[in-house]
């Protein structure tokens, strides 16, 4: 199967760049974390699906509860208390996730309503308004619809207008990262966005781009997708070198529905306004629309308040417990399930960590049993307490009738959960 998927093996990086080093040993994650999270109570389920979304703990629970049953408003649309200090908390929390993601500036955090919509965004303000007839995307295909879909959906916008660009898919390699020599033979005088999923949904693999630092044209922009990294490593988008990246907040154990959009400031003025319409920054001028800066050029409309309000105690206990040790944490699990599974007869690993040449692992790890679906094999795991994902994983790419199991972790993932599924599916196979 991941034959089909891959034609190349690149080098994998050290093992060592998946958490930056530090002065310190990062400190562990607590083992009484799972206590704060309420959903997790029955010591019976396994969750062991973060990387569709991560279980809240009950700070963002009562974060969101607490916008619910006590002074509700609309952020900034009234000279009231409720509605003045709304905004103000707003505020304060797109200053902490410019910190959390590394950005300079505050104006370079957008609320969205996820991951996805930040991506249409992205296509939309910067596409439309600024790629030619002739200009060039490259992409990866199998990277999640969210990363594929928009840049399909502008190209054929754009040429319902007489203005054609390309789109120029590259490959991954057998480590689940994109293949940086495939991306340079792709690249043309033309091109004018890579976009990369910076850890990959279904292989678990690391992409930086570091590797095509002082190769590229540096007026070639770089778009991150960076739901799956967002809350498992430490995310830095000065040192990605991003000019777009965007994050899901509710795989960073915010709530669903909100989501972030980091846009560079040297890209700011190549941007056209997205959902124009009350309060989105936007006034009608004499000769058309006028933009009155970000980040209020790509929020139109009402926040979704809870959601971003949810975000300020997630952040907060990502600080709590510092995002190296969260990464740490998420390495000896994911080499342990590696560890665990490889002498399981019959059973295939996708490309990601399994493939590579050193201990790395972010958390994500997929696999095939021969003999039994994707499909059926999660229902046999959800029977015995184990909670996967399985199927194609929102790839638009994939074979008919492809699929696989998805196991991701987190923080309030333990060995002793990963030694119990590992030995699950090795009595599934030998049944």
């Amino acid at each position: 199967m991941a034959a089909r998927i891959v034609d190349r093996v690149h080098p994998v990086r050290p093992a060592l760049e998946a958490v930056p080093a530090t002065s310190h040993a990062p400190t562990p994650v607590p083992r009484s974390i799972r206590d704060r999270f309420p959903a997790l109570a029955d010591p019976a389920v396994v969750y062991l699906d973060s990387a569709a979304t991560t279980q809240k703990p009950d700070t963002v629970i009562a974060a969101v509860t607490a916008y619910h049953a006590r002074q509700t408003a609309n952020a900034g649309r009234g000279t009231y208390g409720w509605a003045t200090s709304l905004a103000a908390r707003i505020e304060a929390i797109r200053g902490r996730a410019a910190a959390f993601v590394g950005a300079r500036h505050p104006d370079e955090i957008v609320f969205t309503a996820g991951a996805t919509a930040a991506l249409g965004a992205i296509a939309h303000s910067w596409g439309l308004a600024t790629l030619d007839d002739g200009d060039e995307i490259l992409y990866n295909p199998a990277d999640h619809a969210a990363n594929v879909l928009p840049w399909h959906h502008l190209r054929d916008t754009m040429a319902r207008f007489g203005r054609r660009i390309v789109l120029r898919p590259y490959r991954s390699t057998m480590a689940g990262e994109a293949d940086i020599d495939d991306i340079l033979a792709q690249v043309s005088p033309r091109t004018r966005l890579i976009t990369t999923s910076h850890l990959h949904h279904v292989y678990g693999g690391l992409s930086t781009l570091e590797e095509l630092r002082g190769r590229i044209d540096p007026e070639i922009l770089l778009c991150f997708d960076c739901a799956q990294s967002g809350g498992h490593l430490p995310v830095d988008v000065l040192d990605l070198g991003a000019d777009f990246a965007v994050f899901a907040g509710h795989k960073m154990f915010a709530a669903p529905g909100v989501g972030l959009l980091y846009c560079h400031r040297r890209v700011h003025d190549r941007l056209r306004p997205f959902l124009p319409g009350g309060h989105s920054g936007v006034r009608l001028g004499t000769d058309g629309l006028v933009g009155s800066g970000m980040p209020g050029l790509l929020e139109g409309g009402t926040h979704n308040i809870p959601g971003i309000l949810s975000l300020a105690p997630a952040f907060d206990l990502l600080d709590e417990l510092d995002p190296t040790a969260v990464a740490a944490h998420n390495r000896v699990l994911t080499q342990r399930l590696i560890e665990g599974l490889r002498p399981v007869p019959g059973l295939e690993f996708l490309p990601g960590p399994a493939h590579a040449g050193c201990a790395v692992g972010y958390g994500i790890v997929s696999f095939t049993l021969d003999g039994i679906g994707a499909a059926d094999l999660g229902f046999v795991l959800a029977d015995a307490g184990f909670l996967v994902r399985t199927g194609a994983h929102c790839v638009p790419s994939a074979e008919p009738g492809a699929g696989s199991v998805r196991v991701s972790t987190h923080l309030y993932n333990t060995l002793d959960e990963i030694d119990r599924f590992a030995a699950c599916v090795a009595r599934v196979a030998g049944s």
